[in-house]
């Protein structure tokens, strides 16, 4: 959730210093606290996982989960301490090594999965389908654990997100930045 709006804009050097058991993130300068994930949150977070590191084992992507820092710079900061947009999405994959440094990735990762809980489905799919679209990330899934649905958003050659293709725990997902990755669904939900 947002703390309330403030005139103070923070940074990704505000966001180094924050205490770290207090997990946050930084949108537009703005501050959001993470509360702790479910357990079939977590449970979900791996079944999705696990199929994206076993296929790209000896591929040159790679998969992380959260907490994983993703910095979007918008280009006019002097530092990377400067940069106003910093989260942490529940799985990333990234497919340019050059991205990726020992604090996380900087720029917009291949594709990002969030996992919608109570606190987050705003957020979720409004403002970080924008921060997301605005930055150029491929693919972007929103999976909804109650409805056991996962919606899915491909960036068009317009550079924003088509209509959502939408997929129930019987299907399966093709991964559009791969040529030959299926997610199953029904393994994902199964909990």
């Amino acid at each position: 959730m947002p703390l309330p709006k403030r005139e103070e804009v923070y940074t990704y050097e505000d966001y180094l210093n924050w205490p770290e058991e207090q997990r946050i993130e930084l949108i537009n300068g703005q501050i959001y606290l993470l509360a702790p994930p479910s357990r079939i949150h977590q449970k979900i977070l791996l079944n999705i996982a696990d199929q994206f590191y076993n296929y790209l084992k000896d591929k040159n992507c790679e998969v992380y989960v959260a907490p994983f820092s993703v910095r979007f710079p918008v280009g006019n900061e002097k530092s990377d301490k400067e940069i106003k947009t910093v989260v942490e999405p529940d799985i990333v994959v990234i497919c340019d090594e050059s991205k990726l440094d020992d604090k996380g990735c900087k720029g917009a990762p291949d594709l990002i999965v969030e996992i919608i809980s109570p606190s987050t489905g705003r957020k979720d799919k409004v403002e970080k389908f924008n921060l997301y679209e605005k930055h150029g990330v491929k693919e972007y899934w929103i999976v909804e654990p109650e409805l056991k649905i996962v919606s899915v958003f491909t960036l068009q050659e317009n550079n924003r997100y088509g209509r959502p293709e939408v997929y129930t725990e019987e299907d399966k997902i093709k991964v559009s930045i791969f040529e030959n990755l299926e997610i199953s669904l029904k393994d994902v939900f199964n909990y």
